[in-house]
């Protein structure tokens, strides 16, 4: 099963929610991997790599044929590996421009990892250039987080446009698994009301789960230690497992 979380917005929550959500659904019957697709590589940073240990990296497997296997990493949670992000992956469209089925070249790659992992979890940069598009062709399900404030909803349905477009254009078999509202602080009436109006406009598309906004989550990037597995966490993976499944089931 490969997520992908995705948004063409920064700041609402995609690398806290792919590496919280990992961490939560490692167990011992069920390996999971991050992959970080981002240039400033924070979900690999907040896993406890250190800015000079980056490489090899998902850059060295995309773009310089380096084994995916071994570039795999542990990390400090059991049954959670990591595949780091580094700054090369920047220059993604260019080095991906000249390579034939560039869109689905992240898609090959992850077949000779999904046979060790029953989860594969993909922290996509901002925008929707050619790794996201990768991101979202290699997907199962794909999770667009949103912070509760009016600026970032009404981004929301260009993004979900977006997705949408390259699902049809590519002929992908993923689907949205769910919009997951990030950053909740219910003491603010605009997060409330923010909140309110998203569930009545995507309804069932809505996760039930919420993530709130607490010190001990902002400060764990900077502390570079993954977030500790909440109950927000815990009942996120819960849905996500039950979404997909029942998706997996319905397919012929």
């Amino acid at each position: 099963m490969v997520i992908a979380v995705v948004n063409s917005k920064g700041g609402v929550g995609k690398t806290a929610t792919a590496v919280g959500l990992a961490a939560a659904l490692a167990a011992p019957r069920r390996r999971v991997l991050l992959v970080d697709l981002d240039s400033q590589a924070c979900a690999s940073l907040w896993c406890g790599v250190s800015r000079n240990q980056l490489r090899p990296s998902a850059a060295s497997v995309l773009f310089e044929k380096y084994p995916i296997l071994k570039a795999v990493r542990h990390t400090s949670t059991l049954h959670l590996d990591l595949l780091t992000g580094s700054l090369e992956l920047a220059n993604a469209d260019l080095a991906l421009a000249s390579v034939r089925g560039r869109e689905v070249a992240l898609r090959r790659l992850l077949e000779r990892v999904l046979p060790h992992y029953e989860v594969v979890i993909l922290d996509c940069p901002p925008g929707l250039s050619l790794l996201g598009v990768n991101a979202i062709l290699a997907a199962d399900g794909v999770i667009v987080p949103v912070v509760a404030e009016p600026m970032a909803a009404d981004a929301l349905e260009a993004t979900l446009q977006s997705i949408d477009r390259v699902r049809v254009r590519m002929h992908a078999s993923g689907r949205l698994a769910g919009i997951l509202l990030t950053q909740i602080d219910p003491r603010r009436a605009v997060t409330r009301d923010t909140s309110e109006r998203l569930r009545a406009a995507y309804r069932e598309q809505v996760f039930h789960t919420e993530l709130r906004w607490t010190a001990a989550l902002a400060a764990a990037p900077g502390a570079g230690r993954l977030p500790a597995a909440t109950d927000d966490f815990k009942r996120l993976a819960g849905e996500v497992l039950q979404r997909l499944t029942a998706t997996r089931h319905e397919r012929p």
